[in-house]
């Protein structure tokens, strides 16, 4: 009988399958957690600005999603599982600025900006622990702080006077 080789899943070094996750798994549940909270406040913000505010939270919402999922693939194709569970989410990211009732416009945006800022440390921190660990691994990181800080710009100019 032939024994039939398999290709392992995936052919990462295990310490570098780790470390990447270690860096990636707050990002991505971070991540998870704006785009919940960032659902909250476009559902419950109010004021002149509402129709602004509620379609680029929308906006917002789509790219953190993004940005989780791009952060979560990296960590399964280095062969490691992330849960992402609603309850793990809730257990391991931070309390959330944005209130649970009708806000108005300001008062949300800068809550989503104080959510996003916290997303931006741990996807700071993940650039930084990345750098000597998998640039592949430290680009998506990038990319996600590029996309972050772009809402958080848009979100701000909304307040800059």
């Amino acid at each position: 009988m032939t024994k039939i080789q398999t290709t392992p899943a995936t052919a990462a070094d295990p310490s570098v399958a780790a470390g990447a996750a270690q860096f990636l798994t707050p990002v991505a549940l971070g991540l998870q957690a704006l785009a919940v909270n960032g659902k909250q406040a476009h559902w419950n913000v109010r004021g002149a600005n509402f129709i602004a505010i509620h379609e680029l939270l929308d906006k917002c919402v789509d790219h953190a999603l993004e940005g989780a999922d791009l952060a979560a693939e990296r960590i399964v194709a280095l062969g490691l599982p992330i849960d992402a569970r609603v309850t793990t989410i809730a257990e391991k990211t931070p309390a959330t600025a944005v209130p649970a009732g009708f806000t108005q416009w300001e008062d949300e945006i800068r809550a989503v900006i104080s959510d996003m800022d916290a997303v931006i440390a741990d996807v700071q921190a993940a650039i930084d622990g990345l750098d000597e660990i998998d640039l592949a691994s430290q680009d998506i990181a990038l990319a996600i702080k590029e996309s972050l800080e772009k809402d958080r710009w848009f979100l701000f100019a909304h307040l800059a006077e």
